[in-house]
């Protein structure tokens, strides 16, 4: 069973995000994906982080950090912030729910994760910040065993 990790912190400015999805994606890319896969991974880390500066840290910047674990020919990814919280994680996971209509936010990231990824997990308290873990199963890779 071969296994790998790595940890990122970076600081909630928008300008990272993209940073956070290359890194993340190079990472998995040592499994050998295939570009759909490898994109996937790219939306759905894209979105997680996107949550985080905008709603976890929107009044103010923090931390986010990122952990990745690959484990035969899955990755998983969690995506955390010490932020404002979710008040209601189902609500908030519910298509077309924005806490942010006049950002014009469209109140899909949890729906894109969902669609992206083959697992979605999200914990959060108020006032502490939120945890979302992601997992992609990549069917290309063949699991050795």
């Amino acid at each position: 069973m071969e296994k790998n990790y790595m940890k990122l912190e970076f600081l909630s400015k928008s300008k990272n995000e993209s940073f956070a999805r290359v890194v993340v994606a190079a990472f998995a890319s040592q499994l050998d994906p295939t570009i759909e896969e490898l994109s996937d991974i790219k939306t759905a880390v894209s979105e997680a982080v996107t949550n985080a500066i905008i709603h976890g840290y929107e009044y103010g910047e923090g931390i986010v950090s990122i952990e990745a674990i690959i484990e035969d020919n899955r990755v998983e990814v969690i995506v955390q912030d010490k932020g404002r919280g979710i008040e209601d994680v189902n609500k908030a996971m519910e298509p077309f729910f924005t806490s942010k209509p006049e950002l014009e936010r469209s109140g899909m990231g949890f729906t894109v994760m969902e669609t992206f990824m083959d697992n979605l997990q999200v914990e959060s308290q108020l006032n502490h910040g939120t945890i979302v873990k992601m997992v992609k199963v990549f069917k290309s890779v063949p699991v050795e065993g």
